[in-house]
């Protein structure tokens, strides 16, 4: 086989063949760049056999099996060849035009492009079936997810065949259809859009919203994910999105970003982003709240079955403090004495009431986790100073935002499975490829629609019809798949 391409991802490409037992061909048009490129892999070979991490064998005979070549031409007799040149159409539609001279007809093309359509890289081949994404994820060696994109022309058995090849790499494949971002690339957009929405409203720093979503299960948070990938990278690729969705306002870019990238403040590369990366400048210190001394004498209720009832009635019980249990209730939460902690429905807090504070859902169970909470705009002092302290008592640790429907962790994992379900309807992936290429492409904590199942249809159709209410625009609009979900899970049961 041969590999266009020896920058990181088409080094890690041939490596990761070359471990597999492939012959690989690897070329750069830039002279000397893949036989360099062989050489620094050997490099990390040895440190890594060093460690022990790799046995100094499979090393040197995955080497062995590496061979930088001059010329094109010297790639005549491959049955596959996989692209990883510079992101851009008409070098990549060149690229393969070239190498249609050299190769045989029945030679495989894959391309790794993150976000270029497959389709329009095929176009003006002369066999534009036998043309296939094949989409890793850096660090390639590492990362296990595959996405397997087929343009309009693609050869089911073309795609067939490499999505068993990526298996027998180790990898996992997703079936995609070529459509804009892909899976992940779209997907993923909310992660960072709806972070970027909430600072250009001043609701919440930074640090904060990098809590709150680390609590629910996330590695990194969306401010400093952009601060690490960096902030022109993230941005590029915000931008050809919304172009290639004809200017679909649920992708626009944001003016927050764009005021970063304007600044050269780029993240991590720069030394500033978000954050400021200098030597000696501390992390920004997260609110810490005392909790409400136990037992007392106020009258507590708990309101609402399921998860997040069950959860609070158990922190009541082992803090000591006596309770009413009112599963009836059409919302979960606290009542304390006539005002309301409510778990965030997507409603603001000033819209639920006058003594009423709501707070983000809660994914993860351990003690101490942050979570973003508002009161509402009408609520006395007296109770905005108590709402945090029953949350820290309960065993979070409260974080205030401005009063923005759904908050942090609920407004975004609402609009991640919103966009995997229009994903799924226009045929791009399947469910379970949603889920797996998320997990494995961007390790988020769990897939879409498995957050799905775990936080019902209709808490999260009532979440995203309570944002679309308040922001009056098309950003927000539901799903029609997922509109729908409600009638397929009764016609399953």
């Amino acid at each position: 086989m041969l590999v266009v391409g020896a920058g990181i991802m088409g080094v890690g490409i041939a490596q990761v063949a070359a471990q597999a037992g492939h012959t690989v061909l690897l070329f750069d048009a830039r002279d000397g760049a893949a036989e360099q490129a062989r050489e620094k892999l050997a490099k990390t070979f040895e440190g890594l056999v060093a460690k022990g991490k790799l046995s100094a064998d499979d090393a040197a005979q995955t080497l062995s099996r590496i061979e930088p070549i001059a010329s094109l031409d010297a790639a005549a007799g491959v049955r596959l060849v996989v692209e990883a040149i510079v992101e851009k159409l008409d070098a990549k539609r060149g690229l393969f035009q070239q190498l249609e001279a050299i190769i045989a007809t029945d030679c495989v093309l894959a391309s790794n492009t993150s976000s270029i359509s497959v389709t329009a890289i095929a176009n003006g081949l002369q066999h534009p079936q036998r043309l296939v994404g094949m989409h890793f994820f850096n660090p390639v060696p590492l990362m296990k997810l595959v996405e397997v994109v087929s343009g309009l022309q693609t050869a089911a058995a073309v795609a067939a065949a490499i999505f068993d090849l990526s298996k027998d790499w180790g990898k996992v494949p997703v079936s995609a259809r070529s459509t804009p971002g892909f899976i992940v690339n779209r997907i993923a957009r909310p992660y960072y859009a709806e972070a970027l929405a909430l600072l250009q409203e001043q609701a919440a720093a930074p640090a904060v919203l990098d809590a709150c979503l680390r609590a629910a299960g996330f590695r990194m948070g969306p401010c400093e994910l952009m601060d690490l990938i960096g902030h022109d990278t993230n941005f590029s690729v915000t931008q050809s999105v919304f172009e290639a969705n004809f200017y679909d306002k649920r992708y626009v870019p944001s003016l927050v970003q764009r005021e970063l990238v304007d600044g050269g403040l780029l993240g991590r590369k720069s030394g500033r982003g978000f954050y400021d990366y200098a030597e000696g400048v501390s992390a920004p210190e997260l609110e810490t709240v005392e909790p409400v001394l136990l037992p007392t004498a106020q009258l507590l209720r708990v309101y609402g079955q399921g998860p997040v009832a069950d959860r609070l009635a158990a922190s009541l019980v082992q803090a000591g403090q006596a309770f009413l249990r009112v599963p009836s209730s059409d919302w979960v939460g606290l009542g304390v004495e006539g005002a309301q902690l409510r778990l965030t429905d997507g409603r603001t807090a000033t819209q639920l009431g006058v003594e009423v504070a709501v707070f983000d859902l809660p994914l993860n169970g351990a003690s101490g986790a942050a979570l973003a909470w508002a009161p509402s705009l009408r609520a006395s002092s007296a109770w905005t100073r108590a709402a945090p302290r029953w949350l820290a008592t309960l065993g979070f640790k409260p974080q205030r935002v401005a009063d923005a429907p759904a908050l942090v962790v609920a407004r975004t994992l609402a609009m991640l499975i919103n966009e995997a379900a229009d994903a799924v309807q226009q045929g791009v992936c399947t469910q379970d490829g949603a889920d797996a290429a998320m997990k494995l492409g961007v390790n988020y904590p769990a897939g879409p629609f498995e957050w799905l199942a775990q936080w019902s249809t209709p808490a999260v159709l009532g979440v995203l019809d309570a944002l679309d209410n308040h922001y009056r625009g098309e950003r927000y609009r539901v799903s029609p798949w997922l509109r729908q979900r409600p009638w397929m899970d009764s016609e399953a049961s």
